[in-house]
């Protein structure tokens, strides 16, 4: 077993992680909006799809999805229509308030479903883990397939030390936020801002 490999996959994944991009953004929104605990949740469900997305590299589905042009703008366009579903949800709530009422009354499992399901729906994290864990492969003699799930399970727990940190220090923000009439509002279309902006870079990106 090479643990310089290793080593360089865990700073490279960190990197990954802390570089701005839809899903920390994601994170960052939910917890301001919500508060820490549910800015985990959210984090909790980001990380889980990624399991998906590694057992489809470990068992070749990625591989069938990168060829798929067709198969990968479906998952792209189902992807982006529930972010966008999840942007009218936001847009027809009286206010802020309301929103935080509702996601409290659903518990968390609602912000780690929805975290969940944003990364299943998302093909472009299927083929960037095809592209970046072969060249990871740590191993001469452990079977390739347990070599993925070792990579994808480092992948999880450094994303979500890194997304679990930005929901905490975005979380304390939350109740100051539901104090201020005028930032709850700004906050409000900021969220819509994100879940529209993630949905129209799903749909119109390239592979």
């Amino acid at each position: 077993m090479n643990y310089e490999i290793i080593s360089a996959f865990i700073f490279a994944s960190a990197a990954l992680a802390i570089s701005p991009g839809p899903d920390n953004l994601f994170v960052l929104t939910q917890s301001m909006a919500y508060g820490k605990k549910y800015g985990l949740a959210t984090t909790a469900g980001l990380v889980s799809g990624c399991l998906v997305h590694t057992a489809f590299l470990a068992f070749g589905v990625s591989v069938i999805i990168a060829k798929d042009e067709r198969l990968f703008f479906y998952i792209k366009l189902f992807g982006a229509i529930y972010l966008l579903y999840l942007a009218y949800k936001v847009v027809i709530r009286a206010s802020f308030i309301d929103i935080g009422n509702s996601v409290a009354k659903k518990g968390l499992g609602a912000l780690f479903k929805q975290g969940f399901i944003m990364n299943v729906l998302n093909p472009k994290v299927t083929v960037f883990f095809l592209a970046f864990f072969p060249g990871f492969l740590f191993s001469s003699e452990i079977n390739t397939v347990v070599q993925f799930f070792v990579l994808g399970g480092i992948f999880m727990v450094v994303t979500f030390l890194v997304f679990g940190l930005i929901a905490l220090l975005s979380g304390g923000i939350s109740r100051i936020i539901k104090k201020n009439a005028s930032l709850a509002f700004a906050l409000k279309w900021l969220q819509i801002t994100v879940f529209v902006g993630i949905a129209l870079y799903l749909l119109l990106s390239e592979k």
